[in-house]
């Protein structure tokens, strides 16, 4: 993200960020993804936080950081390898049109932070993602049993997770990315065509 603004770069496509993790009330490990989002102008494409996270605290935090957070039709947010975490979003965006207005909107209001918005996975990889949440749900039982904490925790989840559910895991992230990617490219391209015809608009050039 940081790059991607300093070259003049305003989408930006992951698979998912980071957040505020599980029992962050306690530990107060929280990625910093979320303050970056709240200080950098870039919009930012994924499905969501990863499924490892608090949701609905990393939408509480990314609320106090100013970070609009809209998803991509749908009205609720993504859970990374669901397609519904039950957590309403504010803003709910139907086409790639819609996504570049609301980003150029955004650039012009100069307001410095950043935006997020949400894709849900692909609906023939969503399908598994009950057992992904119950391979997960293992997973965080043997991190804290084996007192996995702070940077360790997530490398340790999510290759204990791949493990679990048989590389499934594996093959949804690599779904959700590569969807994610032509969400985003086609959202570019929306915005890059907005902000060329608002730049040769004669009445702008006149002012």
């Amino acid at each position: 993200m940081f790059f991607a603004a300093k070259v003049g770069i305003p989408v930006f496509v992951t698979g998912g960020i980071g957040g505020v993790h599980r029992h962050g009330e306690q530990t107060m490990d929280i990625s910093s993804d979320l303050t970056e989002l709240g200080k950098t102008p870039v919009a930012v494409i994924s499905a969501g936080v990863k499924s490892i996270l608090d949701i609905p605290r990393t939408l509480e935090y990314l609320e106090t950081q100013g970070v609009t957070v809209a998803a991509y039709r749908t009205n609720e947010f993504p859970a990374f390898f669901m397609e519904c975490s039950g957590f309403k979003v504010p803003c709910r965006l139907d086409t790639p049109q819609e996504c570049a207005r609301l980003i150029n909107a955004n650039l012009n209001l100069k307001l410095g932070s950043g935006m997020l918005i949400a894709v849900p996975v692909p609906k023939e990889y969503a399908a598994s993602g009950n057992m992904i949440e119950s391979a997960i749900q293992n997973a965080l039982k043997e991190a804290a049993e084996k007192n996995v904490i702070g940077n360790a925790a997530t490398p340790f989840l999510l290759s204990r997770v791949n493990e679990l559910t048989g590389g499934a895991s594996l093959a949804a992230n690599i779904a959700l990315v590569k969807n994610n990617a032509c969400v985003g490219a086609r959202i570019a391209v929306e915005l890059a065509g907005l902000r060329r015809n608002i730049s040769n608009c004669p009445v702008r050039s006149a002012l």
